[in-house]
């Protein structure tokens, strides 16, 4: 792995990126307390993290494709430079150094509640930094508080760098459970048979009949997205309000179980029932603002993994997505429900090549300069397209664990492209569904109420679905 040409849309994710828009993936891992002192933690996560050869990958322009990027092995990678240690102890500054070193002390509050707390708030801040352009991007942040007590780890990683089964992938090399299996010989590369640099004719015919047909894909792809796309997005202030570049972090954990519930009486998937209750929760936190409803139901964007189940990750972004339009107006939780699922089958009906959603397939039709200098125009179309991010993320069934301590919750979040104020990122595990939902600190300076009301919304649907015995 000396060299790699980063893919169509790792090159888009990496042009989209901002000071104010960080294209950075995000997890927030919280475990029991363990038999490990945070030293130990802190080491054990550095050993694993330099383990995982993409990790020790950097970005770098190349002369050909023109405008595109490589991704190459940093020769003076230094695990130390994106593994740190950040202490919770009471009575210390609240807002973290603007770099911090690696055993900086940010802090407020006291006990396990008050870790939690200052864990969530400042993996938050933390998500609104850029990671360093010219090291491999990623971090990671061990969070401790009390000694013996509960910690967590914050995962950045950078959406060029993989979508979110491959930021699994990657992550999961920290766990006891993953680490201990990873094969100790080296993968070596089948050798590839010489070649000539002049091609024959029937090379380029086929070169030229698939760049036809690639090209009339882009155009029936592009055709689909324009259709799709809103000339006037007016929605919801609270999801339209300018970017301030600032991130909040809130978390809810929800009762798999209660879904699948709901799910088996209604019919449908697990995944409309959380799309259901992402909508309802919207409706009643808008309702409790006392900001009125939109006219028109605001999209979600829910992107949809292309990678063959079973297969390997492989590298890179492999995915594309279904528009939705979440039904507010619709005051009856079962109906928001019915509404969803018949949206939702719609969608799969026609396929991830059509509508909006499809922008993710249209990136890979792009040539590489096109993606350099169209960055600036891609980056406010986001409005045009979707007003809200949702997303599932599936985490391994088996029970995780680092250095002996258990994963007690893992929260994925989900970068903001510009002129969005909020994203929402699931993941299921050990019967409970992790949401993280990243909001525009001044936008939703109150996320914590948005996932107050998606747990009341599960609440309300399992009421209603409830069937005695």
């Amino acid at each position: 792995m000396s060299s790699e040409l980063l893919a169509p849309l790792d090159l888009a994710f990496w042009h989209l990126e901002t000071a104010d828009h960080p294209m950075h993936l995000g997890a927030l891992a919280r475990f029991d307390p363990g038999p490990g002192d945070p030293g130990d933690v802190l080491a054990l996560l550095a050993e694993r993290a330099a383990a995982i050869p993409r990790l020790r990958m950097r970005v770098r322009d190349v002369l050909l494709p023109v405008g595109g990027a490589a991704w190459s092995v940093d020769t003076s990678f230094d695990v130390h430079r994106h593994v740190r240690h950040l202490r919770h102890e009471p009575h210390a500054p609240v807002d973290p150094p603007a770099r911090p070193a690696p055993h900086g002390r940010p802090a407020d509050g006291g006990g396990d509640d008050g870790f939690t707390a200052w864990a969530t708030r400042l993996a938050g801040e933390l998500m609104e930094r850029p990671l360093e352009r010219g090291l491999p991007p990623w971090e990671m942040y061990l969070l401790t508080g009390e000694p013996g007590g509960p910690f967590a780890v914050l995962v950045k990683l950078h959406h060029a760098l993989a979508d979110g089964m491959r930021a699994v992938a990657i992550g999961a090399g920290i766990f006891d459970e993953i680490a201990g299996a990873r094969p100790a010989r080296r993968h070596r590369p089948h050798p590839v048979p010489p070649r000539s640099w002049l091609p024959g004719p029937l090379n380029v015919a086929d070169a030229a009949r698939g760049r036809i047909e690639e090209l009339g894909r882009a155009l029936g792809v592009g055709a689909s997205v324009v259709r799709a796309s809103r000339l006037d997005p007016r929605g919801a202030p609270s999801l339209t309000a300018g970017s301030s570049g600032t991130r909040r972090l809130a978390t809810v954990d929800l009762d798999l179980e209660e879904v699948r519930r709901v799910r088996r009486v209604t019919g449908g998937t697990a995944n409309d029932v959380l799309l259901a209750v992402v909508a309802g929760g919207l409706r009643q936190w808008m309702l409790d603002r006392g900001e009125p409803l939109p006219a028109d139901d605001p999209r979600a964007l829910v992107p949809v993994s292309r990678r063959r189940p079973g297969g390997a990750p492989g590298p890179g972004n492999t995915f594309s997505a279904y528009l939705l339009d979440l039904p507010l107006s619709d005051p009856d939780p079962l109906g928001r429900l019915g509404a969803v699922r018949r949206r939702m089958d719609r969608n799969k009906a026609a396929g991830p090549g059509r509508g909006a959603g499809a922008v993710a397939l249209l990136a890979d039709q792009l040539p590489p300069l096109a993606h350099r200098f169209g960055a600036p125009l891609a980056q406010g179309a986001a409005r045009m397209l979707f007003d809200v991010l949702v997303t599932n993320v599936p985490l391994p069934r088996s029970r995780l664990s680092l250095g002996g301590s258990p994963l007690r919750a893992l929260h994925p979040m989900a970068p903001l492209a510009r002129g969005q104020a909020l994203a929402v990122a699931m993941s299921p595990y050990d019967g409970r569904v992790h949401v993280g939902l990243v909001a525009d600190g001044k936008a939703v300076p109150d996320a914590d109420r948005l996932a107050a009301a998606m747990a009341g919304e599960l609440a309300d649907l399992v009421k209603l679905t409830d069937q005695p015995d």
